[in-house]
């Protein structure tokens, strides 16, 4: 792309934009802007506004936010706006059939909230649920695909109980743009078509689910238009009547018989699961790092403790003298990860079922004293969980979960000042496979531990009734001075904290903006094995990690990064290169 071009796109990404208020209603599907803002990305350039912003995983579901912005509504507005909508153009990763957590800012209170909307395991679910009759685990997909693996979805509770907390906007008018698009259809993105592609033999196990993504046996092609009425009806529905006819009377019965019907893979949820399913306000997790203080969600979430745990070990090192390309900076990021991971795999869990112990893991002692075990010039040879202050850490046995990528994330601030970091998923991609009324149910209790004890010990991350799995996810909301600096996340399984991280770094310690910082490779380290991000510049790494003792492989890492920066010249947006989310604003 030629230098002209490049300056072209970029004063057009600066310029105001008009919006028209049937913008969704027309043959048009996305804001004339949406090519601009792709453009813009492509050539890893940050968007830049002055008012509002933006960055959501999918160019339709962009624009339904923006829409709302631009017509007055707030960041809680927008939001709601954008799952609404992912939930139809993107239902691989997140929907009414899957969980979400929210960190947002209020700029009139200076208080950040965060609002668990995590799926639960039912009543009748017990710790043998994923063993099988010899007492060994499953394997994965014979537990995902099915009844088994699915919890009480939490989306439509949460987008509900933010609108009545928050919400601006008439509740019908935030969903009336996806009720609109379901009916008169969207077209498939090459993403969508892809995935439905390479997962077709996993999508045609349930009858409902194959005759959407496979009509005549097909998968969908890119560009074809998909309809969806009965997802249109659900959210109609919710419109009229509010969250609640989600979880009673004959959407609810559908959301049982379609989990308790799958013969070969039963689940066991009730009715009464799902009426008695709540949101959850949590205390928000927030640690330093440098002049910041780095802000997300709690247990049930392992991101907010990972990440400031993370970072907190980095603190003594000047990763911004050392630079992105060294490998140095990279053995300090991957071995402080390894022992972050340690200590999740050990005592990270949903905290209304076990004692976290989230003060200890965050003490500036015990951080500090796991700092120096990153002194040296080689990779840790063992990476054991630590010993925070918290009697009862040491009857914990570790982990055995798999957390495979899917989900979504999108970054909203508005005029106000009110920021939003939501993170949305039906965990794997489709998740259980079962549909029911237009949308896809969540494999969310494959998040457990699939064993419930090792030598004797429990596993604080086993299946329980009414608890919620522990994630991954990481949305987050980076302060300074009581302000937001940084709305940042990602989905990616649990890499997100690596990704997370990862572009926290970026962007403070080597001063790359927020595009640059999201497009920069990805090299992430959990358990000893460091992944470089395949054709990108982390492959030049591989020999000098490969001294330093590490076991490399190169692959794809998709993340779908979505951030906005604010600092005194406004706004700038990033969107992940890896998917096809756009940055609007004005």
């Amino acid at each position: 792309m030629s230098h002209t071009i490049k300056k072209f796109i970029l004063a057009l990404s600066l310029l105001p934009i008009a919006w028209g208020a049937s913008a969704l209603q027309s043959a048009d599907e996305v804001a004339p802007e949406a090519a601009i803002a792709l453009a813009a990305k492509q050539d890893r350039n940050p968007v830049y506004s002055k008012d509002w912003m933006v960055a959501v995983a999918n160019p339709v579901a962009a624009t339904a936010a923006a829409n709302v912005l631009e017509n007055g509504g707030n960041a809680i507005d927008a939001a709601i706006a954008a799952q609404a909508m992912l939930g139809l153009v993107e239902p691989q990763s997140s929907g009414l059939g899957g969980g979400a957590f929210l960190v947002y800012f209020d700029a009139g209170t200076g208080t950040v909230t965060t609002l668990d909307g995590r799926e639960t395991a039912p009543t009748a679910a017990t710790s043998k649920l994923f063993l099988d009759a010899q007492g060994e685990p499953l394997k994965f997909f014979d537990a995902v695909i099915g009844g088994r693996s699915v919890g009480v979805p939490g989306t439509p509770a949460l987008m509900e109980e933010m609108h009545k907390r928050w919400g601006k906007t008439a509740w019908p008018d935030l969903l009336q743009p996806a009720i609109e698009r379901a009916r008169a259809g969207f077209t498939v993105s090459e993403r969508l078509s892809g995935l439905v592609t390479s997962g077709a033999e996993r999508l045609s196990k349930h009858p409902v689910t194959k005759d959407y993504f496979l009509p005549g046996g097909e998968p969908v092609q890119v560009g074809t238009i998909l309809r969806n009425p009965d997802y249109a009806d659900v959210l109609q529905a919710m419109a009229e009547e509010g969250a609640s006819v989600f979880y009673s009377g004959d959407l609810a019965s559908d959301i049982v018989e379609t989990i308790t019907g799958f013969e070969s893979n039963p689940g066991v949820m009730a009715l009464e699961d799902l009426a008695n399913y709540k949101v959850i306000e949590r205390d928000a997790v927030c640690g330093p790092y440098r002049i910041y203080q780095v802000c997300g969600m709690g247990p049930p979430s392992s991101g907010a403790l990972t990440v400031a745990q993370i970072l907190g070990l980095l603190e003594p090192y000047d990763l911004g003298a050392l630079g992105a390309s060294n490998p140095e900076s990279w053995r300090l990021i991957g071995d402080a990860s390894r022992l972050a991971f340690a200590d999740r795999g050990r005592y990270m869990a949903d905290s209304d079922f076990v004692k976290v112990p989230a003060r200890g893991l965050l003490k500036t002692d015990y951080v500090k004293a796991r700092s120096m075990l990153l002194k040296g010039t080689k990779a840790l040879e063992e990476v054991a969980p630590g010993e925070p202050e918290w009697d009862e850490t040491r009857f914990w046995a570790d982990d055995e979960s798999l957390e495979l990528p899917s989900t979504t994330h999108f970054s909203i601030i508005d005029r106000d000042g009110n920021a939003v970091s939501i993170t949305s998923t039906i965990e794997n991609g489709f998740g259980s496979r079962l549909m029911t009324n237009g949308f896809l149910l969540n494999n969310e209790l494959t998040d457990f531990s699939f064993r419930d004890q090792r030598d004797g010990k429990p596993i604080a991350n086993r299946v329980e009734p009414g608890k919620r799995p522990r994630s991954s996810m990481s949305p987050t909301i980076v302060m300074q001075d009581g302000k937001p600096v940084l709305i940042i996340g990602s989905p990616g399984g649990s890499r997100i904290i690596g990704y997370v991280t990862k572009t926290i770094i970026a962007h403070i310690d080597w001063g790359m903006d927020i595009q640059k910082a999201i497009s920069s490779p990805h090299l992430v380290n959990r358990f000893g094995t460091f992944d470089l991000e395949k054709g990108t510049d982390a492959e030049m790494l591989s020999v000098p990690l490969e001294a330093m003792g590490y076991e490399v492989n190169l692959r794809d890492l998709t993340s779908g990064l979505h951030g906005i920066v604010i600092n005194a010249g406004g706004l700038e947006g990033g969107a992940d290169h890896r998917r096809e989310g756009i940055v609007l604003g004005k």
